[in-house]
């Protein structure tokens, strides 16, 4: 298998009644802002101009939705922690996300990335506590792991395992061999 999928974009919406229409499984980013959503997306796509990177946090407001070869969207949503937006837009975008994120039906999995280099954040526990709250399926990804030294790679995914339970992958957006493996279980996620 390849470490990649030809990957396109879809299209942008604020809240669930702008969503795309197909039927296709949905896989939602969850993460804090510069966690490397773009990265994770560019990366299974081998194409780093597909999801908008930024060195500002908070660049992404919409909900971004990218087809994978007809096998799966993924949807690329706003980080949680950051943002240079008022209150009021905050509030906006944690309404129409929870509506997106209850209510959206092709949605399969969540998936939640959390950054290698660092312990969970307070807001990440935050949105953990939120999903399961809900019951929604969700599994993790450590983002990163090309900052973190090679021996201590394991022990930080335990350490995630540990915190979070169920499953966890590596990701780097610079090695692409944890690629396959994060791909083929989105591939198996069946309705």
């Amino acid at each position: 298998m390849r470490p990649y999928m030809q990957a396109n974009f879809i299209v942008s919406a604020e809240k669930l009644s702008q969503c795309p229409d197909f039927q296709l499984n949905e896989f939602p980013l969850l993460g804090r802002s510069n966690v490397g959503k773009s990265s994770f997306i560019n990366a299974l796509a081998n194409n780093k101009k597909l999801a908008k990177t930024s060195n500002t946090p908070g660049k992404t407001r919409l909900i971004n939705f990218f087809n994978f070869s007809n096998n799966f969207i993924i949807a690329d949503l706003p980080g949680y922690g950051y943002a240079k937006v008022s209150k009021e837009a905050q509030n906006r975008w944690q309404k129409y996300l929870e509506e997106y994120l209850l209510k959206r039906e092709q949605i399969k999995s969540l998936i939640q990335l959390v950054d290698g280099r660092h312990d969970i954040q307070k807001n990440d526990f935050q949105m953990r506590e939120w999903v399961e709250a809900y019951n929604l399926p969700i599994f993790t990804i450590v983002t990163k792991v090309d900052y973190v030294p090679k021996p201590k790679i394991q022990s930080v995914i335990k350490k995630v395992e540990n915190e979070f339970g169920g499953e966890v992958y590596p990701f780097s957006a610079i090695d692409n061999r944890y690629n396959e493996k994060i791909i083929e279980k989105l591939l198996q996620i069946e309705d």
